[in-house]
Parts: structure tokens; C-alpha cells; sequence
């Protein structure tokens, strides 16, 4: 099983930038589509962005244009950069591996003058 760990959270202001990193330890990361999930208080998880083994990735129409997902397979790492970030976009970051079915404990990011 993959075992992950995210970080890289924490408070910006309204249009600044965050980088948010996965680190995953364990057997499979490479094949499997990793996936970054948030949620705001009073709602329901969503799925932000994703990108599965050949690179190729999708977006959700909220944060089109503004975040990119990226992975690093050598690493076992993943990556969110998140740019022109918005007071809407506060919300707790999870890191997923969708195959595998593992979560990591979250990053809070908060954005707000």
C-alpha cells in the first residue's frame, strides 16, 4: 500500500501562490493516478485536479488555469501549484492514490487578507 504524506500548506493572501508536495512511500506510486482532493468547512470533499501515470492530467473547472498538478515518478512525489489563489479556495488538501485507495492526513491552506 501507498502511504502519503502532503505538506507545503498554509496562509496566503487573496492572488498569491502555493506549492503543495506529496511524498509517497510504499510499492505502486508510479502506476497509479494520483489525485489532489479538498475540502471547506460545511462541504463535501472534491477532486481538484489529477494526473495518472503517463502524465497527463484534468483539472476542475474552478481552478482551471490557476493550478497545475505535476508528478515526479523517480521521487514518488506530487506536486499542486496553485496560483492567483482566491478566499474560495481555503479549504483542507488531501492527497490520493486513486488505485491504490490511499489517503494522506490533509494540509489546511488558507487564504485570506
Amino acid at each position: 500500500q501507498v502511504r502519503l504524506v502532503e505538506s507545503g500548506g498554509g496562509l496566503v493572501q487573496p492572488g498569491g501562490s502555493l506549492r503543495l508536495s506529496c511524498a509517497a512511500s510504499g510499492r505502486g506510486f508510479s502506476i497509479n493516478t494520483m489525485r489532489w482532493h479538498r475540502q471547506a468547512p460545511g462541504k463535501q470533499r472534491e477532486l481538484v485536479a489529477q494526473i495518472n501515470s503517463g502524465g497527463n492530467a484534468n483539472y476542475a473547472d474552478s481552478v482551471k488555469g490557476r493550478f497545475t498538478i505535476s508528478r515526479d515518478n523517480a521521487k514518488n512525489m506530487v506536486y499542486l501549484q496553485m496560483n492567483s489563489l482566491k478566499p474560495e479556495d481555503t479549504a483542507v488538501y488531501y492527497c490520493n492514490a486513486y488505485h491504490d485507495g490511499s489517503w494522506g492526513q490533509g494540509t489546511q491552506v488558507t487564504v485570506s487578507s
